[in-house]
């Protein structure tokens, strides 16, 4: 079954009496333009370690596949799921045979230390729509995350994971994102690309690893500051931190938002409120600071 062609795709799904589950996010890509974009984004080479999330069908694993790479696929529905395994079973011989490993799993519910213990190259996901950005975190914050990862997203999503300081799409989300990664909307991909079609566009985001400079109880620190603030986001950072030193040590002004900070003025602010929290007798903890 060619995967990039609508009429084919409609056709297995009547055929085996599969609706798909807009819940579950199910929406395939469709687009042979939009895929490549998407295996080029993520500069996958032969004999790489790639994790995809929600395989649907397999247009995107097929593709990886073709690349060279070896690819461990995480589905969700068992119907699908189903899929994969007879489409795997029918790769015997072939050259790619041996190179797809298919998980059926809740990618919320996957024990990443246990993924992880052997890391990747690189995750490369069409992500569904509903929990996408959920899972994305999950993955980008743990220890042994990909160096690289390329996902497709609802566009809006994608404007907040790759926002600076200042831009009126600045969140919490992208703020946790660029602490480790350099995050770039490669391209905008139509609705039209998908089918069924979705309501709103999508869009391809590339993280690329970056050294950080925080020790992991900066880390905590950083995402119990960024938490707060953003759950606070109206709010001044002299109100939500009640730190007047740390956010001068840090260059922030007391009269400045959340959503204003860059990721730097960030990752000085969690250093600066680790450093005095590490060194007060009573060792406060930032909850009593925001609170």
């Amino acid at each position: 079954m060619n995967l990039t062609s609508p009429s084919q795709v409609k056709s297995w799904c009547i055929g085996n009496g599969f609706h798909p589950n807009r819940t579950l996010g199910q929406n395939f890509l469709i687009d042979r333009n939009a895929l490549d974009a998407m295996v080029a984004a993520s500069g996958v080479a032969a004999g790489q370690r790639v994790l995809e999330i929600g395989s649907g069908l397999g247009v995107l694993t097929e593709a990886l596949l073709a690349a060279g790479t070896s690819v461990t696929a995480i589905e969700k529905d068992s119907r699908l799921v189903a899929y994969l395994q007879g489409w795997a079973e029918r790769l015997a011989g072939h050259p790619e045979a041996g190179r797809l490993r298919i998980i059926e799993a809740d990618a919320l519910e996957l024990p990443l230390d246990e993924l992880f213990a052997v890391p990747f190259d690189a995750c490369v996901s069409n992500l569904p729509y509903s929990v996408g950005t959920r899972i994305l975190l999950d993955i980008a914050r743990h220890p042994n995350a990909p160096a690289r990862i390329t996902v497709m997203v609802q566009k809006e999503v994608a404007e907040r994971f790759v926002a600076g300081g200042g831009e009126k799409a600045r969140g919490q989300a992208g703020v946790w994102l660029q602490r480790d990664y350099d995050v770039t909307l490669v391209r905008q991909v139509r609705a039209s690309c998908f089918w069924p079609r979705p309501e709103v566009g999508s869009a391809i985001v590339r993280l690329t690893r970056r050294p950080c400079p925080l020790a992991a109880e900066e880390r905590q620190c950083f995402e119990e500051l960024t938490r707060t603030a953003f759950m606070h986001r109206r709010k001044q950072m002299g109100a939500v931190l009640r730190d007047i030193p740390a956010l001068a040590a840090a260059g922030i002004d007391p009269k400045s938002r959340a959503e204003t900070l860059t990721n730097q003025q960030w990752l000085a602010l969690a250093q600066s409120v680790w450093r005095e929290q590490r060194n007060s007798p009573l060792g406060p903890a930032l909850a009593r600071r925001t609170s």
